[in-house]
């Protein structure tokens, strides 16, 4: 059984290893997004660099990776009747996230995994996803910083599964120290943007493209 485990852990990373914005920087633009603004490989500096439509596109894509990771989790434990169900979303959602930041295909230099999170959170729970989306666009609405909003969603993804009942987990399962995982993912990725919150140096959000 323990191959079946290691398997939609293989898959999953490979699915987040998929860097979109790369793929798609380079196919409106004409160059890779890791080589213009902020280097990170996102929707958020594609729409600093590339524009709106570009970065709408790698946002739904990099959010399907997520989608996508969790659902084979799903199908594989209700095909095989012996595996742990929740233990199996929660390898693929983990493993799709690291993928995502450290892409096998494109030098292991990826995003932040925030797209692809939401993606699994969705599909996890749809009540925390959109809880934490919500919350998430109220901050950057507010702080106009991107991953002011991205930190402190995945802050709050540990909080909401202590009061939101597992019977409405995609499968249900122990997801508190999954949770926590995952949103330690997500604050690792952003420690240059955690440093330069409190330096009062981090960049604002902007609908304008830079070089």
């Amino acid at each position: 059984m323990l191959a079946y485990y290691i398997l939609i852990g293989i898959v999953s990373y490979l699915i987040g290893s998929i860097s979109f914005s790369v793929i798609i920087s380079k196919k409106m633009a004409g160059f890779d997004v890791r080589k213009k603004g902020s280097g990170n490989a996102g929707s958020t500096n594609v729409l600093r660099t590339v524009g709106k439509k570009a970065a709408a596109l790698t946002l739904v894509c990099d959010i399907l990776k997520g989608v996508v990771a969790i659902l084979l989790a799903v199908l594989l434990g209700f095909i095989v009747k012996d595996l742990e169900g929740d233990l199996l979303v929660q390898i693929a959602a983990i493993t799709v996230v690291i993928g995502h930041t450290f892409p096998i295909f494109f030098g292991f230099k990826g995003g932040k995994g925030v797209a692809t999170s939401l993606g699994v959170l969705l599909i996890i729970n749809w009540q925390i996803g959109l809880i934490c989306l919500v919350f998430a666009l109220v901050i950057m609405a507010l702080t106009r910083m991107v991953s002011a909003g991205s930190v402190l969603a995945a802050i709050l993804f540990p909080v909401l599964t202590l009061f939101i009942g597992q019977e409405h987990f995609i499968v249900q399962g122990n997801y508190f120290v999954f949770s926590v995982i995952m949103a330690l993912i997500v604050a690792f990725n952003h420690r240059s943007n955690i440093k330069r919150i409190l330096n009062g140096t981090e960049n604002k959000l902007s609908f304008k493209k830079t070089a």
